[in-house]
C-alpha cells in the first residue's frame, strides 16, 4: 500500500521535472512556457492511465457490487499523491503568468511570494478545494468506506478524468495563440462532449446504474446509498455543472468573437 502510494509521490512531480528540465535545456523554452506546458503534460498522462484503468475495471465487473478487480485499490493509491502535487504545480504556472505580465493579476506590485499565494487561492479556490477533498475525502471513501464494494461504480469515476486532456489542450492552444485553428475548434467540440458525457453525466449514470442492480426506481437509491456516496455526488455533482457552464459560456464568446479578439477568450475552465 504505501509502496503505491510512495511511487505515486515520486512519479508525478518526477515526470514534471523531466519534462521540464527537457523543455528548458535541449528546445531552449523559458521556465514559465516549460513549466505550464509540462503541467499539462503531466495531468494529460494521468488523465489517459486513469480512464484506461477505468475502462478495464468497468468493462470487467459483471456485478457492479461484488465483482472485485485488482487495478481498483491500486490505481486508488498510486494516484491520490496526483491530485497534491497539482495544486503545487497550478501555483507554479500562476507564478510564473504573474511573472510575464507584471504581478497584475495579484493586485501587490511587489510581487511577494504571499501576495502570489493568494491571489492564486482566490483565484483558483474552487480547483484546490477539489483537489483537497479528493484526497481527505474521496480517498478514504474510495479505499477504506467501501469496504471492497462497487469497483464497478468506482471505475466508472475514473472515466471523468476522460475530458482532462482535451482540456489541457486548448489551454496549450490558447497559450499559443492558436485559437483560430481547425485544431482548436475540433478540439474544442471533442472537450464539449466528453465534459458533458463524463462528468456532468456520471452521477446520474451512476445512481441509473445501482437502480437496474437493486430493480427499484432511480429517485428511492439515495435513501439506500451509503451517506458518503451521497455527499461526494452532492458536492461533486454540482461543480462539473458550474465548470461545464463556464465551458460553454466561453464556447459561445468564441464563437461570436472577431478574430482580432481571440486571444482574451478562454473557453478551457475546470480540469
Amino acid at each position: 500500500m504505501l509502496a503505491l502510494v510512495a511511487a505515486g509521490s515520486v512519479f508525478f512531480p518526477g515526470l514534471f521535472l523531466v519534462s521540464k528540465h527537457a523543455l528548458q535545456r535541449p528546445l531552449g523554452w523559458s521556465e514559465g512556457d516549460a513549466a505550464v506546458l509540462s503541467t499539462r503534460l503531466v495531468s494529460s498522462l494521468q488523465a489517459v492511465m486513469a480512464s484506461s484503468a477505468g475502462c478495464i475495471i468497468a468493462s470487467s465487473c459483471s456485478d457492479v457490487i461484488e465483482d472485485r478487480h485488482w487495478l481498483t485499490n491500486a490505481y486508488i493509491l498510486f494516484a491520490t499523491p496526483y491530485f497534491a502535487y497539482d495544486i503545487y504545480a497550478m501555483f507554479l504556472c500562476y507564478w510564473h503568468k504573474l511573472q510575464v505580465k507584471g504581478h497584475e493579476e495579484s493586485g501587490h506590485g511587489d510581487g511577494s511570494m504571499s501576495a502570489a499565494v493568494g491571489g492564486y487561492l482566490r483565484r483558483e479556490v474552487l480547483m484546490v478545494l477539489h483537489h483537497v477533498f479528493m484526497v481527505a475525502f474521496c480517498f478514504p471513501a474510495s479505499l477504506l468506506w467501501r469496504r471492497g464494494k462497487g469497483d464497478y461504480f468506482q471505475g466508472v469515476l475514473f472515466l471523468a478524468e476522460l475530458s482532462t486532456p482535451s482540456v489541457c489542450l486548448g489551454k496549450v492552444l490558447i497559450q499559443y495563440k492558436k485559437q483560430h485553428t481547425l485544431l482548436h475548434k475540433v478540439n474544442g467540440v471533442v472537450m464539449l462532449l466528453t465534459f458533458f458525457s463524463c462528468r456532468v453525466l456520471l452521477f446520474p449514470y451512476l445512481y441509473y446504474a445501482y437502480s437496474r442492480y437493486a430493480s427499484i426506481p432511480v429517485y428511492a437509491v439515495p435513501l439506500v446509498a451509503p451517506w458518503q456516496c451521497n455527499l461526494g455526488a452532492a458536492l461533486l455533482w454540482p461543480l462539473q455543472i458550474y465548470w461545464f457552464t463556464l465551458i460553454c459560456r466561453g464556447a459561445l464568446r468564441h464563437s461570436n468573437a472577431p478574430p482580432s479578439t481571440l486571444k482574451d477568450v478562454d473557453l478551457t475552465h475546470g480540469r
